[in-house]
């Protein structure tokens, strides 16, 4: 039970995990909203990497504002078609793909008037003629079909539309099938499977007139699909199943015309399309053979040449001599815009330069399988990271790290794209970091913020607000768990309490014990002790614990001797209340300790034990035996002899104790002249003791009584002189310790 307790309890590593896990989950399971925020980072990329100089093949023969002013609106006669074909085939255009389609009759051609005067003269033999001729020439699908004829590599546009008419560009109509000739010409599976792959399924085509298809060799659709999210044009289906055949995308069907017309190859494997594949040029796609664009730049990247300018001769023949060159709107006003990583005003026609160009360099941006495990991984590794790392740092630099850790991260992500064209996520790890950070520095905040509580609950009724204060703002100095550390005690003690308390009534024995306690621990919280309990007129505290306190043993002794200073401010006040004077004793000790928190679970204290607190009580009552108030240990003298005025008493053998201790007393701070007279005296007197020269000791212990007259100290020691003369035979061992026999 207590093991389940143990791992159930909260902790901020815990906490950390569980945001890790929940970002691991995100991830896995994605939504629309993180979705678009990850392909708006990927969009990014393409602004920090900066524009590819694309290769030279392509260029586009744009339907731009220039044109329009030059042939009127949109759309144009299709002789004015051919004729742009005818000037291209002049100038040596390698291929010509039209980013268009020619559905319905040219209605700008007149023919339909012609036809129905041939008609209606069909048995004039001399107008019959003429009209022919006319119908001939006025015959624009004609003109262009018969352009088109002269032409093998131009590329005919069409577009298919969708069930779900989402993606429609236009309304729906039977398809006359032409176009089926441009099928793939090899579906290969790589793996030896055979199950199909998820092609996007058309439901219908929209393509171009019979007499115009009849004239072209090759076809291919033109439709771009955007992403769902954010409606931006990423990635092009460069296959789509159409009545249980896949056809290519113009660009593919563009680049198999300049290549010489090899096959057309789908690479198929398991999990759906693993590429496709035109001779040595193998092209990665996801499993419905979709291809992630790498565009080169924002728009007019490549070439663009006006259609008026090509039609009229004034581009260079050089300009186009053995070019790609796509055919397509770029003036606003047509409609042919995309939204993509550069602009939401892309025209589609350089959309497809620019797939073109990434297959003619095998220049991809691909999101290999292996990139799922990567991106899992990142999340993993970060979340641990962080979850172990900021429950150990304050929240400041717990968010410089999460910073940090969340910037490398970026620059790599981006190095990754720009170096080896790979698409990492990025804003599900960072969220996932964020989301660590987050929770765990709640967690700490609001789990200090208890223990602040906690500390000051415990710790205000015998820590000073100071020390308090200082715990508050750092909890973790504290260590309510329990530790030895070095530390000083302090216990005092009213003599003779017993006869005193029975002299008084009991709401006068409480009301003086309160007035006495009250001044007394004032003190000790104003020198930061800790008071840590009282036991009827008994104080018993110490320094150097909760916090560090270098100068505890000072700390220690300051505090007695203004305990014995506030006593004699007292005791005029307490005899005038009829209450008879009394004096104090303090015993002090330094040494290592244990201190904690210590009780039961109902009930618990932050107290001290060990050996220093029993010999700092043992020494409190010593004063009785030398008519004293403050006797330290060795130990302790050791520390304070600097600042303060001390005298060796005595070797003293503790109850329980085998070594004798050497024990001191607390006189007073070096400025007390008379203080160290008497100590001076007092030492020369105690050495001459313990050689056992009586006369030469007691005179120097009586000179010490005559320059403080009720010297405790001096009178005890001239009495035991008085008592070892009158004993005649003293053991050869003897060491003069006193051996205290009471506690």
């Amino acid at each position: 039970m207590r093991l389940l307790r143990k791992i159930t309890a909260p902790a901020g590593w815990k906490i950390g995990l569980l945001a890790t896990i929940i970002g691991l989950l995100t991830y896995t399971f994605p939504n629309r909203f993180f979705d678009m925020i990850e392909l708006k980072a990927y969009d990014l990329h393409f602004y920090s990497r900066g524009v590819v100089a694309p290769g030279s093949e392509v260029v586009i023969a744009a339907i731009d504002e220039k044109s329009l002013n030059a042939y009127g609106r949109w759309p144009w006669s299709r002789s004015r078609m051919a004729e742009l074909l005818n000037s291209l085939k002049k100038s040596g255009a390698a291929v010509v793909a039209f980013d268009i389609v020619f559905p319905h009759e040219d209605e700008s051609s007149g023919i339909s008037a012609i036809r129905r005067l041939k008609e209606r003269f069909r048995t004039d033999k001399r107008l019959l003629p003429t009209l022919k001729d006319l119908e001939k020439q006025a015959d624009n699908d004609a003109n262009l079909a018969s352009a088109l004829s002269d032409n093998e590599n131009a590329i005919l546009g069409y577009y298919f539309y969708f069930e779900d008419g989402a993606r429609m560009t236009n309304g729906k109509k039977e398809g006359y099938g032409y176009f089926t000739s441009s099928a793939f010409n090899i579906v290969r599976p790589i793996d030896g499977s055979d199950g199909e792959a998820a092609y996007t399924r058309a439901a219908g085509a929209n393509e171009n007139l019979p007499v115009i298809a009849e004239a072209a060799l090759n076809f291919g659709f033109f439709n771009i699909v955007p992403d769902i999210e954010d409606g931006v044009v990423r990635r092009v289906p460069l296959a789509i199943e159409y009545d249980g055949s896949v056809y290519p995308h113009i660009s593919l069907s563009t680049v198999r015309a300049y290549m010489g017309g090899p096959p057309l190859i789908i690479n198929t494997a398991a999990y759906g399309v693993d590429s496709i594949q035109i001779e040595d040029l193998k092209i990665p796609t996801d499993e419905r053979g979709h291809m992630t664009i790498n565009y080169r730049g924002p728009d007019k990247t490549f070439p663009h040449y006006s259609i008026a300018d090509i039609v009229n001769g004034t581009v260079p023949a050089k300009n186009l001599k053995g070019k790609i060159v796509l055919v397509g709107a770029t003036a606003v006003g047509i409609y042919d815009m995309r939204s993509t990583p550069y602009s939401p005003t892309f025209p589609g026609v350089e959309v497809h330069a620019n797939i073109i160009d990434n297959i003619l360099h095998s220049d991809y941006i691909s999101r290999p399988d292996w990139v799922w495990a990567f991106d899992f991984l990142i999340i993993l590794v970060t979340g641990i990271v962080l979850s172990i790392a900021i429950p150990r740092m304050r929240p400041l630099y717990a968010t410089l790290l999460t910073a940090a850790v969340g910037l490398v991260f970026i620059f790599i992500n981006d190095l990754i794209f720009n170096h080896w064209r790979i698409w990492v996520a990025e804003v599900y790890p960072v969220l996932s970091m964020l989301l660590v950070s987050a929770t765990v520095t709640t967690f700490q905040f609001m789990t200090e913020e208890k223990r602040r509580r906690e500390i000051k609950s415990a710790f205000s009724q015998y820590v000073s607000p100071t020390l308090v204060n200082q715990l508050m703002k750092n909890p973790k100095l504290l260590a309510l768990g329990g530790e030895e550390r070095r530390l000083t005690v302090i216990f005092s003690d009213i003599r003779g309490f017993t006869t005193l308390s029975e002299g008084l009534k009991p709401d006068a024995l409480v009301k003086l014990i309160n007035d006495y306690l009250t001044p007394m621990t004032d003190l000790i919280m104003k020198n930061d002790g800790t008071i840590d309990k009282y036991m009827g007129d008994a104080i018993m505290a110490f320094w150097n614990a909760p916090l560090d306190q270098p100068e505890h043993p000072k700390m220690a002794c300051r505090t007695a001797l203004e305990m014995l200073k506030k006593l004699d401010e007292l005791s005029p006040v307490w005899e005038a209340a009829g209450i008879k004077k009394f004096d104090i004793g303090i015993g002090i000790s330094t040494g290592r300790a244990i201190v904690g928190n210590m009780g039961s679970n109902q009930r618990f204290d932050y107290t001290v034990m060990g050996d220093t607190i029993n010999l700092g009580s043992r020494l409190e009552g010593l004063n009785k035996e030398y008519g004293t108030h403050i006797i330290v240990p060795k130990f302790t003298y050791l520390d304070v002899k600097a600042e303060f005025v001390l005298r060796e008493l005595d070797y003293v053998r503790v109850k329980g104790k085998d070594q004798p201790i050497q024990i001191f007393e607390l006189m007073g701070y070096k400025t007390n002249t008379i203080h160290q007279r008497v100590a001076n005296l007092f030492e020369q007197g105690l050495a001459a003791y313990r050689q056992q020269l009586w006369t030469m000791a007691d005179k120097f212990f009586n000179d010490a009584l005559a320059l403080a007259q009720n010297d405790g100290p001096s009178k005890i020691f001239i009495a035991r002189i008085a008592a070892l003369r009158e004993d005649e035979k003293l053991p050869r061992d003897w060491d003069g310790v006193f051996i205290m026999t009471k506690k």
